[in-house]
Order: C-alpha cells, then sequence, then structure tokens
C-alpha cells in the first residue's frame, strides 16, 4: 500500500529543530516530546493502530534525535504480540491506485487485494518509502502475487516488518510536516 511522499529523515534542520506551529503545537521532535501524551499516542496511533506500540513509544519521550525516536518505533514495533500485530493488521486499508491508473490496471489491483484479504484475512501492506510514484502500481501488484504464495506465518512475518517500515516512514512524516494526525490508512 502506497506510503506517504518520501520525507526527510530530520524534520526541520540537524538534529530535527522544530518547524513552525501547526495545529496549536510546535512541530518536529520538539513537538512531539513536548505534546501531551494523549496527543503524542494520537500521533504515533496514526502511524500504527496499535495502542501498545503507541504508549511505549510516547512513554520513552523525550528523544534526543528523530533517529532515536525512529529506533524506538523500530523496537517497539519488534515486540508487538500477536494481538496487537493483528489489531494493526486489521486497521490498515488495501490502496487505491491512482485516479489516472488504467481501467486495466484499477480492476487488476482490486482483484489482487481481495485475492490476498481472502488468504490472510487483513490488507496487504507494504511500504514504498523510496518508490517513485509510477512505479508504486506495479510494485504493489508484483509484492501482492509473491506473497500469496506464502505460508500464514510466514506471511504474517512479512507483513509486521512492513507494518514496521510504514509506521517508521509514516512517522518521520508526520514529524517532516508539524505533527498532524492522519488516519492509519493515510
Amino acid at each position: 500500500m502506497p506510503g506517504p511522499p518520501p520525507a526527510p529523515r530530520r524534520a526541520g534542520g540537524p538534529g530535527g529543530s522544530p518547524g513552525g506551529p501547526v495545529g496549536g503545537l510546535v512541530g518536529g521532535l520538539v513537538g512531539f516530546n513536548a505534546a501531551p501524551p494523549a496527543e503524542a499516542v494520537a500521533l504515533l496511533l496514526s502511524c500504527c493502530h496499535s495502542l501498545r506500540w503507541a504508549e511505549r513509544v510516547a512513554a520513552h519521550r523525550p528523544y534526543p534525535t528523530v533517529d532515536a525516536l525512529l529506533a524506538a518505533a523500530d523496537e517497539a514495533g519488534y515486540d508487538l504480540s500477536r494481538a496487537d500485530l493483528d489489531g494493526a493488521l486489521a486497521a490498515e486499508s488495501s490502496a487505491l491506485p491512482h485516479p489516472d491508473a488504467p481501467p486495466a490496471a484499477r480492476t487488476a489491483l482490486r482483484a489482487a487485494h481481495a485475492a490476498y484479504e481472502s488468504s490472510f484475512g487483513h490488507a496487504f501492506v507494504i511500504s514504498l518509502d523510496g518508490v517513485r510514484p509510477g512505479e508504486r502500481l506495479d510494485q504493489v501488484l508484483a509484492g501482492i502475487r509473491s506473497r500469496l504464495g506464502n505460508e500464514p506465518e510466514e506471511e504474517r512475518v512479512i507483513a509486521a516488518e512492513e507494518l514496521r517500515r510504514l509506521a517508521r516512514a509514516r512517522l518521520a512524516f508526520r514529524l517532516a510536516e508539524g505533527l498532524t494526525p492522519r488516519r492509519p490508512g493515510a
């Protein structure tokens, strides 16, 4: 599923210096570190819909750098229980192709998503961070096709890794854009 556009690894300048005020919050790492716990958790839930993951990452604030925050997010992702991972995957949604995609591509993507969801019980997740927009549809279709043959436990491991990568990319993007929470599929 398409991730956010590539974002700088650090919000603002070196060390994750803040951006300007957005929605009443100071952007970037400083704003994240200073946000009330409920707001930090809400932001994190917009990146990965696991309350345990969000609370764990928020509880370890302040982070000295964006890289430290992203590393903590990765670490918390590795510690998700089966139920946490199931909940986070259930909150994901299948990505839609670009409206300008040919009808045949849209049909192929819908069919591939339906086959995947039927096989594994959740939306197909893939991090497309660093993939050019024009290549995303092909990458998603190829990913679904290659992963449809996986055994359920093998696919669970792959989906968990892709979800960690998505959460990391979404968090970096949210920090760069100034702490604007988005729904989990955004």
